[in-house]
């Protein structure tokens, strides 16, 4: 026989089928034994009557333990008294797997496991269907993303992890050994994007490991994450960078909606699809922010409160879970950057927030080698040191942007997760090494 899928029974009401799983619950009655099954798909009732099961396989259950893995052999049958409206009656049952007693973590919806305890024990871990939808959800973002890229001209690049180019702060880098000379973890593939971009493609993304020497344990931050980067050229200005972002959260949410109904049901996730993303000046929302106490001096950015914060006050005034930030001060931010002709004091540059966190920065880039030299030298850096990225600008640069996100936050604020590490199948924080 060929196996069926738990998802698939209802096909085969009345019908032999062939499950294979993992014994999520074993009830162990006299006469009558009970087996909750679970597989990639879902979970289900089974149960073995002394009268019509292998005696064999009725005695077998006895030597059962919770995580074997087992094959079962039986009818679906309909029971509308069971959670699944159906259920299958064993006629055999073969013990393909022993699990271990007792089990390192509680994998049920019922665990007061601590997360740092389950990391230990991932593989146990995901076997909770509520665990696995996280990460079918997150799946799913990232084909929709690519599908979405791939519509709009992008072409899919792949920059070097190991690299002497950074562009972000010095502090924050991994240093490697490598044949006995420095190389860096690359923390991000700017340089690159930017590189391609002038190399002809003139719209490119990248989804890959991001690697940032930042000691924050927080819920928020990791060392190394997966990021979502784009670059597009031609661009009259930051604005049309943003307006891309917007229609794919758009797209993105609207596919979401359709293709992983089920799992965010499993996981209570309910979301009003955008119609259009607000947008806010840096000043604007600390304007919003002050009668609510949260001050800020003129180059500061808001902080974790005050990002939680806004994200409340405009869903309160119009509805949004989003919001774009726009215009932050050049003091805090990368030389690369464009700055605003009216006020050189702040970049075109943007955040968007979701559900009170920042999961995506952007800006218009600096595409003029003269200006670009120039900012670097304020931000104290040196042109002449980095060659290969000045290169990038001196063989015809058309005006450009592009936006990172990290895949991870998304995720975690999608599902309302309250710590990222739970959208992160293996994460490493300052403190985490393995499995």
């Amino acid at each position: 026989m060929n196996r069926t899928l738990i998802s698939d029974l209802k096909n085969y009401l009345n019908q032999e089928v062939l499950l294979q799983g993992w014994i999520q619950e074993i009830r162990n009655l006299s006469k009558i034994k009970f087996i909750i099954l679970r597989d990639r798909t879902g979970d289900m009732q089974t149960l073995a009557l002394k009268a019509e099961t292998d005696q064999d396989s009725f005695e077998l259950i006895n030597t059962l333990s919770k995580e074997s893995v087992v094959e079962i052999q039986g009818t679906a049958k309909e029971n509308k008294e069971s959670r699944w409206g159906m259920e299958v009656l064993i006629k055999k049952i073969t013990l393909l797997s022993l699990a271990e007693t007792p089990l390192p973590i509680d994998n049920t919806d019922k665990s007061q496991t601590n997360i740092d305890k389950r990391l230990d024990h991932r593989l146990l871990d995901t076997r909770n269907l509520k665990h696995q939808a996280i990460f079918k959800v997150r799946s799913k973002i990232v084909r929709i993303v690519t599908n979405f890229f791939d519509q709009n001209g992008f072409t899919n690049i792949n920059s070097p992890k190991l690299t002497k180019i950074g562009v972000e702060s010095g502090a924050e880098l991994f240093e490697v050994d490598y044949f006995g000379r420095p190389m860096y973890l690359a923390q991000s593939p700017q340089v690159y994007k930017q590189m391609f971009v002038v190399g002809g493609f003139e719209r490119v993304y990248e989804i890959g490991a991001v690697f940032r020497a930042e000691k924050s344990n927080t819920m928020r931050h990791l060392t190394e994450f997966t990021g979502v980067d784009f670059e597009m050229g031609f661009i009259k200005d930051y604005t049309d960078v943003m307006d891309f972002i917007e229609l794919m959260f758009i797209d993105l949410m609207t596919h979401l909606k359709k293709d992983t109904a089920a799992e965010l049901q499993l996981l209570n996730v309910e979301h009003q699809i955008p119609q259009k993303i607000p947008r806010l000046t840096l000043d604007e929302a600390k304007k919003m922010l002050a009668p609510k106490g949260k001050k800020y001096n003129a180059d500061e950015d808001l902080d974790a409160e005050g990002e939680k914060l806004i994200c409340e006050l405009i869903k309160e005034k119009s509805g949004s879970e989003f919001v774009f930030i726009t215009h932050f001060p050049w003091e805090v931010k990368p030389f690369y950057q464009m700055k605003a002709e009216d006020n050189p004091q702040v970049t075109k540059s943007f955040d968007l927030l979701f559900n009170g966190v920042e999961i995506c920065s952007g800006s218009q880039r600096e595409h003029r080698l003269d200006v670009w030299k120039k900012q670097a030298v304020e931000k104290g850096l040196n042109p002449q040191g980095m060659p290969e990225y000045a290169e990038i600008f001196q063989y015809g640069c058309p005006p450009h942007g592009g936006a990172g996100f990290g895949l991870d936050r998304i995720t975690q604020r999608l599902l309302l997760l309250d710590n990222v590490r739970e959208a992160v199948l293996l994460p490493r924080d300052p403190v985490r090494e393995k499995p």
